[in-house]
């Protein structure tokens, strides 16, 4: 398998300049890595890199758009350093892709920024939500109908320990080898669980299919073990950004990371027929929203 990471020479995040082959790579499912793009931390954020920060029973701590913080422990100076912290993160990385995807800013969708405290590899979790299995990111109760989940990443570690992942195969081969799998989509289910109030709206075959990828991946472990795949250290003081509904991968190990989510219409990228929804239709032969 050819490499799924594009390495980029930024250290500046208000530099980045739209340059089409790293468009194209994005939209294709790589991975963009700066290795030299550091997160640089205030003195006083430092003491926030702990995980007495994140209250318990929670993954991790995050800023809505409006700026309520939730899922931080601490008095109310903790609870404001950590909000600043993390809303100086989604300032940044709001820069990056605004410069290196300009095409995209008038369409873009903030949701909330994370901060991740937490120790990857002492989670404990069922095999749906362990993220160190290989998967491509769908929610069972938030329908999408093929809106992208665009990500940027941060490796904020103290002891600049790395955040590995595992980065698998093309989104068209995941496709191509776990749809015929798929369970069929049953349209009076999807309204049965919009009236139970088990998602949030009614979920499209798109989202349905979706669904059955990430749970058909995780699920198989031979796959897990065997399929196209590279390990990636991404180390303390790196970016990444990837669609990480179209990028397969896992993560194995690492703490404090920060992430910025920021979701797109499909039809508003620079080549809509890269799209999972546009693959998936193709696939399939028919309309999935």
């Amino acid at each position: 398998m050819d490499t799924q990471l594009v390495e980029l020479d930024l250290a500046d995040w208000t530099a980045a300049k739209a340059n089409g082959a790293w468009i194209a790579a994005l939209e294709a499912g790589k991975v963009l890595y700066f290795p030299r793009l550091a997160f640089e931390l205030l003195p006083e954020e430092r003491g926030l890199l702990t995980p007495a920060v994140l209250s318990p029973d929670v993954r991790n701590i995050s800023l809505n758009a409006d700026g309520k913080l939730k899922g931080a422990a601490g008095d109310d100076a903790v609870q404001r350093a950590v909000a600043a912290m993390v809303s100086r993160f989604r300032e940044q990385a709001q820069q990056l892709i605004n410069g290196l995807l300009p095409h995209y800013t008038p369409a873009l969708r903030l949701a909330p920024t994370s901060y991740r405290p937490a120790q990857v590899e002492t989670r404990v979790q069922s095999w749906r939500a362990d993220d160190k299995r290989l998967h491509v990111d769908s929610f069972p109760s938030r329908p999408n109908y093929g809106e992208r989940i665009l990500r940027v990443f941060t490796n904020a570690n103290p002891d600049g320990l790395p955040r590995v992942w595992r980065v698998g195969e093309p989104f068209e081969a995941v496709a191509a080898r776990f749809l015929p799998r798929a369970k069929p989509y049953v349209g009076w289910q999807a309204k049965l669980m919009r009236a139970l109030r088990v998602t949030k709206s009614l979920r499209s075959e798109y989202d349905h299919l979706m669904l059955q990828l990430h749970d058909g991946m995780k699920s198989d472990l031979e796959y897990q073990k065997t399929s196209p795949q590279q390990t990636v250290s991404f180390p303390a003081g790196s970016v990444w950004v990837c669609f990480s509904d179209q990028t397969s991968h896992a993560v194995m190990s690492g703490q404090y990371m920060l992430e910025q989510t920021l979701h797109l219409a499909a039809a508003k990228q620079y080549n809509p027929n890269s799209s999972p929804l546009a693959i998936l239709s193709r696939l399939t032969g028919r309309n999935l929203v």
